[in-house]
């Protein structure tokens, strides 16, 4: 079983910046890749960004060259530095787990609100 623990949310002007984090607890498990969801009001749910335990990352569209995803391996923390950021990336944001064992079968954290005000 693994836990995760989501910090970092809140309400910020657009143009600023805030840096989300999720630490990931338990025993027994190795992780094959960490990353960070969104979902605004009456929206799907989307990947924002994700790592992997190469260090390999993918972003979506909208965030590239704004945000950055970034993983402390030691810790099992994977952390989202976001910057210049809009009203548009209102969202509660999720941490998102996959083990080695069972990628098909995520952890996800308990969501954190961001909210950009314009």
């Amino acid at each position: 079983q693994v836990q995760l623990v989501e910090s970092g949310g809140g309400l910020v002007q657009a143009g600023g910046s805030l840096r989300l984090s999720c630490a990931a607890s338990g025993s027994g498990f190795s992780i094959h890749a960490m990353g960070w969801y969104r979902q605004a009001p009456g929206k799907e749910r989307e990947l924002v960004a994700r790592i992997f335990s190469a260090g390999d990352t993918n972003y979506a569209e909208s965030v590239k060259g704004r945000f950055t995803i970034s993983r402390d391996n030691v810790k099992n923390t994977v952390y989202l530095q976001m910057n210049s950021l809009k009203p548009e990336d209102t969202a509660v944001y999720y941490c998102n787990v996959q083990v080695a064992h069972a990628p098909s079968f995520p952890y996800w954290g308990q969501g954190t609100q961001v909210t950009v005000s314009s």
